[in-house]
């Protein structure tokens, strides 16, 4: 290897830009604070003067790569860039209503796909060697460490698009071909944060305004990832946000910005967790506290006696049903008379895809199920597909599993009766299952069984 080979290898392997090399100096670019071994191997390989000028990371990666050709020698004949490539990626991603962006290395190609309404489709195969260009350009946008692949990292990132001002959580993992990056869309097209918008009954709907009336309790918002519960959290934070009322709120992150709102963010690398910023919001004169999330056992009993003395709680919790939660909330070490002094609502919800206006046909036959579970044949719709939708299907659909705790749940949560039996008392109240939720919406034509089966599974008759 000749000298200025193992010149352009070091200046790679330190992340650092060759700017000129004449027979007694060399002139390069590094970021602020170099290793100390890039000089010292500078030196062992060459004997010449060396001037550095520091640069921040974004602007050395730019130099780098904002050359660098991607997918096929018809793109290099465009021009095309990575940062162009990365800017039409994000742009197709907001325009396809995506909510996360993944960008998988792989032996022979680069994979780009989006979840869009809930399901991952697959973008047109990119070269292999967009790999490490792509992942440097999103680390330098989201603040993350360009020089460690073995580590994962997290940030967020604000890109500059055509539809404005976007904001991106970012994740990379190391996995066998590079580093994986999954971009979620924190900021999407503006949606109504009203109660009436989120697609409830008439009935859940008055459930749901009752518990909001409550000066003091819990109310849980349930369901796994990307099943809606940011949406509906904000909705109701947002009916409670009125000049007369100090509403505050832990999150990780922020998700949702609302004027009037006292949001703060956790930071765990700084000691700031949910834990210290509910502690200190008690003594910030709250009338309601949203936690953003209820992960631990001590999250959740500050949370819990927060509820119990004058202050009206909103959180969320994965859980796959109502009465879980319950159960998952024992678990966390939480006592069942703390609970049912302090539980005022359980809302589990899911996200199911609608079928296409335009497209969508109906077959003659019914679709007959166990009458336990639907008494009513319902329809079959059939997905076909168009130039407007994505398989047949267009946007999402919430469906609502809602618990009041009325006095009957109430006494049998501070009883500790057996999770069925609950179920049980709680339907007799009225209560609607999701999958009961589910069939409804089939019956209304606003989403086939076949995707109720996807989000909920089959249920046992």
């Amino acid at each position: 290897m000749s000298s200025h080979q193992q010149l352009l290898a070091l200046c790679a392997q330190y992340h650092a830009v060759l700017l000129e090399e004449e027979s007694h100096r060399l002139r390069i670019a590094v970021a602020p604070n170099p290793p100390i071994q890039l000089f010292e191997s500078l030196r062992f390989i060459c004997d010449k003067n060396i001037d550095v000028e520091y640069w921040s990371a974004e602007r050395l990666e730019k130099v780098k790569h904002l050359s660098f050709s991607p997918r096929s020698e018809e793109d290099q004949e465009n021009g095309h860039s990575v940062v162009t490539l990365l800017s039409e990626t994000l742009q197709k991603a907001i325009q396809l209503r995506a909510s996360d962006i993944h960008f998988e290395p792989a032996e022979e190609h680069y994979k780009v796909r989006l979840r869009i309404d809930g399901v991952l489709q697959l973008q047109p195969l990119l070269s292999a060697s967009l790999a490490a260009p792509l992942t440097a350009r999103l680390k330098v946008l989201g603040n993350l460490d360009i020089a460690e692949r073995r580590l994962p990292q997290d940030g967020q990132m604000d890109v500059d698009t055509a539809n404005g001002k976007v904001s991106f959580r970012i994740s990379t993992l190391p996995v066998r071909y590079g580093e994986k990056v999954v971009l979620r869309l924190l900021q999407q097209s503006e949606q109504p944060l009203e109660l009436a918008a989120l697609g409830m009954s008439c009935e859940n709907h008055r459930f749901f305004e009752a518990a909001l009336a409550h000066p003091q309790g819990m109310i849980l918002v349930t369901g796994p990832t990307g099943s809606g519960k940011t949406l509906t959290l904000y909705s109701a934070l947002n009916t409670l946000n009125q000049p007369g009322t100090n509403v505050c709120s832990v999150e990780d992150p922020i998700e949702i910005p609302l004027p009037g709102l006292n949001q703060t963010q956790v930071n765990i690398k700084a000691g700031l967790s949910f834990q210290g910023v509910l502690r200190a919001l008690l003594r910030q004169d709250p009338d309601v506290i949203m936690v953003g999330e209820i992960r631990d056992s001590e999250t959740a009993e500050i949370a819990i006696k927060a509820a119990q003395t004058g202050h009206l709680v909103l959180s969320t919790l994965h859980t796959n049903s109502t009465i879980e939660t319950v159960i998952r909330l024992e678990q966390m070490g939480v006592a069942r008379w703390m609970l049912a002094s302090a539980l005022k609502m359980v809302v589990a919800q899911r996200l199911v895809r609608k079928l296409c206006p335009h497209c969508k046909k109906q077959k003659h036959e019914k679709l007959s199920l166990p009458a336990q579970i639907c008494p009513e044949p319902l329809p079959d719709w059939q997905p076909v597909g168009c130039e407007r939708c994505y398989g047949g299907y267009y946007g999402r659909a919430a469906l609502f599993e809602i618990l009041p705790i009325e006095n009957t749940v109430r006494a049998a949560i501070a009883s500790g009766t057996h999770t069925a039996e609950m179920e049980r008392l709680a339907r007799e109240q009225g209560m609607v299952t999701l999958f009961e939720s589910g069939c409804r919406a089939v019956s209304k034509g606003l989403t086939t069984l076949k995707e109720i089966y996807r989000v909920l599974g089959v249920p046992h008759g």
